[in-house]
């Protein structure tokens, strides 16, 4: 008769059978969840920072835009006859000839169809009637962002050269520690400058 050892078991005397523990399980999906955080973490700042290039690139076609409306209207632009610096908060002109002339700018074309051809416009109401529909836009593209705008045009400079900056307010900035630490309150109001020679 054959005696076997007391510690002797059919599980260590097969010796190829073999599986995963449960400690090991439990490690692969420690290290399976953390990549996924990791990729919705890279996922949430690529969003991030695609809305806020967006933005940026919204505020710049814009700009050009009203670049475009200076370049068109040199009787006004060219000539220095614009207040220097003229801001534009929200739909709001700091000067107050460009925002009441804005209001009966519409008269003075063709019978109210907005065609910019007719000379009957003095060159100021073209520029304001410019200023509000360009003000207008950047607000209906930009809610809640409180966009401000400056206009310089220092009329000591020949030819005559114009700032334009647009200043807004971002709402998605600082999504790691890294970002975070270089965040400022100027940050969250970036500005952009546009130079032109109307």
């Amino acid at each position: 008769m054959q005696l076997m050892p007391r510690n002797y078991s059919r599980s260590t005397a097969s010796g190829g059978v073999g599986g995963f523990t449960l400690i090991e399980v439990l490690v692969a999906l420690i290290i399976t969840s953390i990549g996924l955080l990791g990729i919705a973490k890279m996922e949430a700042l690529a969003f991030a920072n695609t809305g806020s290039a967006s933005t940026r690139s919204l505020v710049a076609i814009q700009a050009s835009g009203l670049a475009s409306a200076m370049h068109a209207n040199r009787g006004y632009w060219a000539l220095g006859l614009a207040p220097t610096p003229l801001i534009i908060t929200g739909a709001a002109i700091s000067d107050g000839t460009l925002n009441t002339t804005a209001t009966g700018a519409t008269d003075c074309y063709l019978g109210g169809a907005l065609a910019p051809a007719n000379i009957g416009c003095t060159p100021a109401q073209l520029a304001a009637f410019d200023l509000h529909t360009w003000a207008n836009a950047l607000s209906a593209l930009l809610p809640g962002s409180n966009p401000v705008t400056t206009i310089t045009c220092p009329t000591a400079s020949a030819p005559l050269n114009c700032t334009i900056a647009v200043t807004w307010n971002e709402k998605t900035v600082s999504l790691n520690s890294q970002a975070a630490t270089n965040t400022t309150t100027a940050t969250f109001a970036p500005t952009y400058i546009l130079y032109v020679e109307p």
